[in-house]
């Protein structure tokens, strides 16, 4: 299958199938991800205790926003895993190092995460 740029869908149905597609890789996430699963019910849990906290909107918001980074980080980590895995299984220096720095990446957004969450909440 070649790729035709001069054919792509346009408009609402263009904002269709990308959101079809969305749905389609969070799906994928829930079902095969066991730490994005973990990632999610961490972030529903947490979300749901900024409604009782003493917070402000804004840092309502920034609490939770700083859980969704974590999220879209797990996701495009395991995009690159998807993308060394497709490329070859074999064992190779550059994607063993690619898939850790994906790993890093998620626990640097767990440390930002962490370190907004202390900061609003400590007293």
């Amino acid at each position: 299958m070649n790729f035709d740029n001069t054919n792509k869908p346009k408009g609402a149905l263009r904002l269709w199938l990308a959101f079809k597609n969305t749905l389609k890789g969070l799906g994928w996430m829930c079902k095969n991800e066991a730490a994005f699963k973990q990632e999610i019910l961490l972030t529903a849990v947490l979300t749901v205790v900024t409604f009782f906290l003493n917070v402000t909107p804004i840092e309502q918001a920034i609490l939770i926003c700083s859980l969704l980074v974590i999220l879209l980080v797990e996701t495009i980590n395991t995009a690159i895993e998807a993308v060394v895995d497709r490329i070859g299984l074999e064992m190779h220096p550059l994607s063993g190092l690619a898939k850790d720095l994906g790993s890093a990446a998620v626990f640097i957004s767990c440390l930002i995460s962490t370190i907004i969450w202390g900061a609003v909440l400590w007293p």
